[in-house]
C-alpha cells in the first residue's frame, strides 16, 4: 500500500507542471486507523491566480480544437482510469474509507462519464432560425471560458469527473480545488490526464485553504463559471461571493431525502434497497434515504426485516472489503452522536446499535454502528438535518396526503423515493414531491445520461446527461444580412 502512495503526487499542477506551493505541507490521514499516508502541498491566493491565468492562456487553443479531438483525448483518459481502476480504487480507500468494491465502481463510473461526455460533447448542437429572406439569423453555442470546480470528500473521485467530463467536452479549461481530506484522488486523476497528453494550463489543481481559494476563484473575472458541490451553508456563500462578477455557476448542495414505504409496496425488495442505499459509504452521500416514512399497517413488518438483515452488515477497514467503513472524522462522528442523543432525549429509541465501535480492531479509527433509530418526530434534529452517517430514523404514517407534506417540510429538495405498486400512488407522489429527482421502486437515480441536480436549498444547475454539457456553454445569437449594398 505505501508502494501505491508513493505513486501518487502530492505538488499543485499549474500549467502542465507539478510545482510546490508556498505553504507548509499537511497531512493526508486514513480514517480507519489514523495513519499518516502522505503530506501535500498547500498553496494560496498567488498559486490560485497562476492556475487561473494558465487556464485563461489554454482556453483558446482548447476551446478551438474540434469536438472529435476533443474526444479521442478524453476516450484515452477513460482506458486509463480503466486500466488503472484498482490502484486509483486502492487510493481512494485509503484515504477517504469507503470499502473497495464502493472505490473500484467510482472509479470506474468516472470511466463512464468521461465516455459519455466525449460523445456528447460532439453533439451540442446550434441552430438556424427562420428568418427574412436577406437575413441568416443563427445561434452558436460556445464554451463559457475558465472554470472553477470545487469538489467534496465523499465521493473524491467521481465528483472531479461528473464536473470536469462535460466542462472539456464543451471547450472549457479548468481550475480544480478537490477536499482537504481527500486529495490524493484527485491528484492521482490529475497526474493520468498529464500521462494522457493533455495540453499544458487545460487542467490545473491547486490545494490549500478553501477559503482563501475559494475567495480568489470567485472573485476573479477571468473564471466565467463556477460548479460546486458541498454544503448548502458553503454554496450559499460561494453564490454571494460570485454576484460581483456575475459568473455562472452551479450548486449540488445538501440533501434529506425521504423514502416512503406505502401499504401495497413489495417489502423485501424495499428494505432491501433501503439498506443498500443507506449504507452505501456509510450514509455519507446527498442522495442516502434518511426520513423512512413507513405505512402504519406495515411498518412492524417492515421494522422487523431490517432487524434481520442488519446484524449481517460488516464494518471495519476498506481494505478488508466490508459492507462499512469508517466515518471521514471526528467532526463526522460527533454530530451522528449528537443526533441520537437528541431524538433519544425526545423519546425516541435505538432498535439496534447507536454507538461507535471502541474497542480492537476499531480503537484507531472513525467507526459508528449501522443504526435504527424508532418513533422519530418533527421536534427531533434528526427530522430537519441531513445526517451524514449509518442511522434508520423511521417515522409512521398513515395517508398519502400527509406523507407527501411531511416529505415536502424540508429546505432540501435533491433526490426522494418511495414504493408502491398502485398506478394512481405512483402517479400522484412522483409529480408532488418538490425534489429534483424521484426513484419509484428503485435507488438508482444518478448515471451519466441521466440529469443529476435539486431544488430550493438543495441548489440547481444540473450534471450529467445533455443538461451537464448545457452548464458550460454560452448561447451566442448571430444575425447575418446577405443584402448588401453594391
Amino acid at each position: 500500500m505505501i508502494q501505491k502512495m508513493s505513486q501518487v503526487p502530492t505538488q499543485l499542477f499549474i500549467d502542465g507542471k507539478w510545482v510546490d506551493g508556498g505553504q507548509e505541507a499537511v497531512p493526508v490521514k486514513n480514517p480507519a486507523n489514523g495513519e499518516t499516508l502522505a503530506e501535500v502541498s498547500q498553496g494560496a491566493e498567488e498559486e490560485t491566480q497562476q492556475a487561473i491565468a494558465a487556464a485563461k492562456r489554454a482556453f483558446p487553443l482548447w476551446s478551438k480544437k474540434a469536438p472529435s479531438e476533443r474526444a479521442q483525448l478524453m476516450n484515452k483518459i477513460a482506458d486509463m482510469i480503466e486500466e488503472e481502476a484498482d490502484r486509483l480504487a486502492t487510493i481512494m480507500t485509503l484515504e477517504q474509507g469507503k470499502p473497495l468494491k464502493e472505490s473500484r465502481a467510482e472509479v470506474l463510473t468516472d470511466v463512464e462519464n468521461f465516455r459519455w461526455n466525449a460523445a456528447e460533447g460532439q453533439r451540442i448542437y446550434g441552430e438556424i432560425v427562420p428568418a427574412p429572406y436577406d437575413h441568416h439569423w443563427l445561434v452558436r453555442k460556445q464554451a463559457v471560458g475558465v472554470v472553477a470546480a470545487i469538489t467534496p470528500w465523499n465521493f473524491p473521485s467521481n465528483m472531479i469527473a461528473r464536473k470536469i467530463a462535460p466542462a472539456l467536452a464543451a471547450g472549457c479549461t479548468l481550475v480544480m480545488k478537490p477536499s482537504k481530506e481527500t486529495p490524493l484522488s484527485a491528484l492521482a486523476l490529475v497526474d493520468i490526464f498529464d500521462r494522457a497528453g493533455m495540453p499544458e494550463g487545460v487542467v490545473n489543481i491547486v490545494l490549500g485553504s478553501s477559503k482563501v481559494i475559494g475567495k480568489v476563484l470567485t472573485d476573479s473575472d477571468d473564471v466565467r463559471k463556477l460548479t460546486f458541490t458541498g454544503s448548502t451553508k458553503t454554496g450559499q456563500l460561494l453564490y454571494e461571493q460570485c454576484a460581483a462578477t456575475l459568473k455562472h455557476i452551479s450548486l449540488e448542495l445538501g440533501g434529506h431525502a425521504p423514502f416512503i414505504v406505502f401499504e401495497d409496496a413489495d417489502i423485501p425488495s424495499a428494505a432491501e434497497n433501503l439498506l443498500a442505499a443507506k449504507f452505501r459509504n456509510n450514509g455519507q452521500v446527498c442522495t442516502a434515504p434518511n426520513r423512512i416514512f413507513l405505512h402504519k399497517t406495515i411498518k412492524e413488518e417492515f421494522t422487523q426485516v431490517l432487524l434481520d438483515k442488519i446484524s449481517s452488515i460488516t464494518v471495519g477497514n476498506g481494505l478488508d472489503d466490508p459492507d462499512i467503513g469508517p466515518v471521514i472524522n471526528e467532526d463526522g462522528l460527533k454530530k451522528i452522536e449528537e443526533q441520537l442523543e437528541d431524538a433519544s432525549n425526545k423519546g425516541a429509541r435505538v432498535l439496534y446499535g447507536g454507538s461507535r465501535l471502541t474497542k480492537r480492531p476499531y480503537a484507531d479509527g472513525t467507526f459508528f454502528e449501522p443504526t435504527i433509530l424508532d418513533g422519530v418526530t418533527n421536534d427531533m434534529q434528526i427530522y430537519y438535518e441531513e445526517t451524514f452517517g449509518p442511522v434508520i430514523p423511521l417515522i409512521e404514517f398513515t395517508d398519502v396526503d400527509e406523507v407527501i407534506a411531511a416529505a415536502n417540510d424540508t429546505e432540501f429538495g435533491l433526490a426522494s423515493y418511495f414504493f408502491s405498486q398502485d398506478l394512481q400512488t405512483i402517479s400522484k407522489v412522483a409529480r408532488e414531491l418538490d425534489y429534483g429527482m424521484v426513484g419509484v421502486n428503485e435507488m438508482a437515480i444518478s448515471n451519466p445520461a441521466v440529469p443529476f441536480g435539486g431544488v430550493k436549498h438543495s441548489g440547481f444547475g444540473r450534471e450529467n446527461g445533455k443538461y451537464g454539457v448545457e452548464e458550460y456553454i454560452d448561447v451566442k445569437f448571430i444575425d447575418i444580412n446577405t443584402q448588401l449594398e453594391k
